[in-house]
């Protein structure tokens, strides 16, 4: 078959070209002139002219604003003697979403010789030489993880039809040595400790037999940081002697306990949180980090991400209503000298990032509505992305219960060799060689096959088609699998899994976090009306196996065993870690009890718009607006408010469509790493309690508030990084019982550290990021931020005292972070009990510039002035 190429030029003003021109420029490529991006597209057919006249116009151009051109002029048009040509396309075997698309559409449209379809990128270069463009294709125009490029015209990489390879390789491990346990664990970046190969070594020697290297890759899966949460169930021995037997029962899990809300429906044991909303739905939530990911590959670490918090609220029967999304970056304005080797520039990793969330969420049709975003050197090479997925459903009909003879289903899409030992990957520490070697724990996400997802599921829920349900997110279909017959068993055949890459071998199936997958567990007198509903929204369903009975999971490649393992080994027989922690009380010891010099005869207008301009209190407005924050039609209070749209909302409020009564959702969170720099307790004191407030500011019940937790830390190996983490955990208990507000869900992502090449250690600051979620009866009395009518009387409420540790004004003072009062939860409820009178035209909390930045983003909101005396606040 013939290979057609298209290019696809803007006719004239091209918002792309100027961002990238504009990037490139601050990356420090002052000569450059201009940048002109183009797209690529190669089709693989039989078409007559007039057939790719239809293509070209109708399915790969917008004929008012783009000019298109194919084969006979690829070049479209000579570039000028000072211009470089770069192409770039994807990697052979990296998901080509776009491509798929195009396959799919051109035989809508009745082009059924459209047989396959490739993607690439085109970038006429002005004002830089050869060398320099191929320095710009590594730092800005292409990644290698996923990417190759060439000077010139580059060759198509087109998907293929592929078996497995069939290899299957024994792993000799009973009779090796410790120090060869720990050399296996390293060489297959299986990120176990000696204990745990220990334990595998004593199984083997009761088996005996050796392993697999699907069973060794199942267990590393099993057991990693990821999935199993091995430091916050570890028992910490502190320096006084004082032990923790988990961090999760003891402070997290015990709160929500002590609490014992009536409303919470589940809380720490499914893909998300739940709680009550009404007679006949029920709420879910979920938040999740991709920061290693993102790291390598910036778009599809976090466009991963969003899918993979969805597919969260898939897994417990809901349907995805809203998406939240808090980004932690580097200093955008670094120079490259002062960056790691082997760390994309900053500003690289906020466009992709960025760029990946409103495409995941705009296109699956999800708006994305609550977040915020922070900058600290700290992230520079250890990024975050907080993912968060808001959902509902009926009440009653999510099912958990697997049951002997069940038919073990996979549903979406394809599995391929992205997403390799992922959840391994995100239990390490990175460093200069991680991209190289890691390049295939990096997922692409394909928003389109999860759209069809959410429509079978939530009707085949309705159905009562399926008895159990979870998503393939980290490890795979081996965790997906193996968690749903942790108590029962299986017996599954990966010859029958659909590949999309070629020559995969059997560990590589099972292992692989390829996206848009879900595993259910069906009766096999459901399959028919469960493939009408695949057939309808156009998702492939695939039968794997069964559910046993028989207590283990076994695993085979073309009827031939690779996996035979015992449930309880594989799920209990993990040992717990036994860790030593500090708590560092120096910083503490420093405190300076008198400030006044440092605050005095300060010019407060110059102070107060330097504090506007910090990139952490600045508007997010250019990031807002390209996300789709009104779809669904659900949206009362917005990201954006105020009588220009332009001012920060302190929360959301959503009317669920289909609900009754005018009940509604507030989303809301909490963050602030400077704080976390200097005293985790009391950052988690002030991070819930920031959440709260701005939940509470817009109208939700303070007594009918759910939190999340997510921890991101360094390496908790270490005694001083593990104690700041207990301490943060204990906060958390703390805060919580205070303001009666249970946590439903939770996630850590530890070892977010990147070691140079000059052997420097490179760790983010211990931030955690709370996100709530609330309640309130009537949205149609939701108060916004911004000023309403000249006139009105303005109020202070709560607890004052002019602390300055951890702020924005001034974040090298070292004294004590603000500490939250007692009497705050009475506060917020008569604040509430106000918005319910009707007696509130405006709220607004304090937070980074404390109250001369809350009152200028009142102006702002409501293009008013305030006039106000501060000295009345302290008598």
């Amino acid at each position: 078959m013939s290979i057609h190429r298209f290019v696809v030029r803007f006719e004239h003003h091209d918002p792309r070209s100027a961002g990238m021109l504009s990037d490139a420029r601050a990356l420090g490529y002052d000569n450059l002139q201009r940048i002109e991006c183009q797209d690529l597209y190669f089709i693989e057919g039989q078409l007559s002219q007039e057939e790719m006249q239809q293509l070209a116009l109708k399915l790969l151009s917008d004929p008012v604003t783009q000019t298109i051109s194919w084969d006979e002029n690829p070049n479209l048009t000579p570039p000028a003697a000072d211009s470089v040509i770069l192409e770039v396309s994807l990697r052979p075997g990296v998901t080509d979403p776009v491509a798929a698309e195009i396959v799919r559409a051109a035989h809508e449209i009745g082009l059924s010789g459209v047989h396959r379809a490739a993607t690439g990128s085109r970038f006429q270069v002005t004002g830089l030489n050869v060398g320099q463009v191929e320095r710009l294709a590594k730092t800005l125009l292409a990644n290698p993880v996923i990417q190759h490029w060439k000077l010139g015209s580059i060759e198509p990489s087109f998907p293929e039809e592929v078996e497995s390879s069939g290899q299957v390789e024994t792993i000799a491990i009973r009779n090796l040595s410790d120090d060869e346990l720990l050399a296996l664990s390293k060489d297959r970046r299986a990120a176990l400790d000696l204990a745990e190969m220990q334990a595998i070594r004593a199984y083997c020697q009761k088996e005996n037999r050796d392993l697999t290297d699907v069973e060794f890759e199942t267990i590393a899966q099993t057991w990693s940081e990821h999935c199993v949460h091995k430091t916050f169930k570890a028992k910490v021995t502190f320096d006084d002697g004082k032990v923790i037997d988990s961090i999760i029962k003891t402070y997290l899990k015990s709160a929500t306990d002590k609490i014992n809300a009536p409303w919470v429906i589940s809380a720490f044991v499914d893909n998300a949180g739940i709680i009550d909303f009404d007679d006949e739905f029920e709420i879910s939530f979920k938040a999740e980090t991709h920061n290693h990911p993102s790291a390598i590959e910036p778009f599809g670490g976090a466009n991963t991400g969003v899918g993979g918090v969805i597919r969260d609220i898939l897994g417990v029967s809901a349907k995805p209503i809203a998406n939240t999304d808090v980004l932690c970056f580097g200093k955008q304005n670094v120079s490259f000298d002062e960056l790691p080797e082997g760390v994309l520039h900053p500003k690289r990793i906020m466009s992709g990032v960025v760029a990946g969330v409103q495409d995941y969420g705009n296109k699956i049709g999800i708006p994305t509505v609550n977040g915020a975003i922070l900058f600290d050197e700290g992230y520079a090479a250890n990024p975050l992305v907080f993912c968060g997925c808001v959902g509902i459903a009926p009440k009653g009909l999510h099912r958990k219960t697997p049951q002997v003879g069940d038919r073990v289903i996979v549903l979406g899409g394809r599995t391929g060799r992205d997403g390799l030992r992922g959840a391994t990957f995100s239990s390490m520490t990175m460093d200069a060689q991680t991209g190289e070697v890691a390049g295939a724990s990096v997922q692409i996400g394909d928003p389109i096959v999860e759209k069809g997802l959410i429509d079978v599921i939530t009707r085949a829920r309705d159905l009562r088609l399926y008895n159990d349900i979870t998503d393939c997110g980290a490890g795979g279909l081996s965790s997906a699998v193996g968690e749903m017959a942790s108590n029962i068993g299986c017996d599954v055949e990966l010859k029958k899994v659909k590949l999309k890459y070629p020559g995969l071998a059997p560990w590589e199936i099972w292992l692989s976090e390829a996206q848009e997958r879900m595993v259910l567990a069906v009766a096999p007198e459901n399959i028919p009306a469960l493939q009408e509903l695949c057939d309808t929204f156009d998702t492939e369903l695939t039968d794997i196996g069964e559910i046993t009975g028989k207590h283990r999971l076994i695993v085979r490649y073309n009827g031939n065993p690779v996996v035979d393992m015992d449930n309880e080994f594989l799920h209990e027989g993990i040992p717990q870690r036994q860790l030593n922690a500090i708590i560092d009380n120096s910083i503490l010891d420093e405190r300076i009890s008198n400030i006044d010099s440092r605050i005095s005869n300060i010019d407060t207008k110059q102070t107060l718009l330097s504090l506007l301009s910090h990139p952490n209190i600045a508007s997010k407005s250019s990031v807002i607006r390209i996300y789709d924050h009104e779809i669904q039609g659900g949206t009362v209070v917005k990201p954006l408010t105020g009588v220009e749209a332009d001012a920060p909302s302190d929360a959301t409020v959503l009317k669920p469509i289909g609900t009754k009564g005018m009940k509604g959702i507030v989303l809301s969170n909490g963050i602030n790493p400077e704080y976390g720099k200097r005293d985790a307790y009391h950052m988690a004191f002030a991070v819930i309690d920031e959440a709260i407030r701005n939940a509470v500011a817009v109208g939700a019940d303070p007594e009918r508030i759910a939190i999340l937790d997510n921890f991101c830390w360094g390496d908790p190996k270490r005694p001083e990084t593990l104690g700041s983490l207990v301490e943060a955990a204990r906060g958390c208990h703390d805060a919580a019982l205070l303001f009666r507000t249970p946590f439903i869900s939770g996630k850590d992502s530890l070892n977010n550290e990147y070691l140079g090449t000059d052997g420097q250690r490179h760790a983010i600051p211990p931030t955690l990021l709370i996100s709530a979620l609330g309640i309130m009866d009537d949205v149609t009395k939701a108060v916004t931020m911004d000023l309403k009518e000249a006139g009105n009387a303005i109020y202070l409420i709560g607890d004052f005292a002019p602390v300055f540790g951890g702020s924005h004004f001034d974040t090298t003072i070292n004294e004590s972070i603000p500490q939250v009062s007692e009497i705050t939860p009475q506060v917020y409820k008569a604040l509430h009990n106000a918005i319910n009178a009707s007696l509130i035209r405006s709220a607004h909390d304090l937070s980074e510039g404390g109250l001369a930045v809350a009152a200028a983003e009142m102006c702002i909101g409501g293009r008013l002035g305030l006039d106000i005396n501060p000295a009345s606040l302290y008598p």
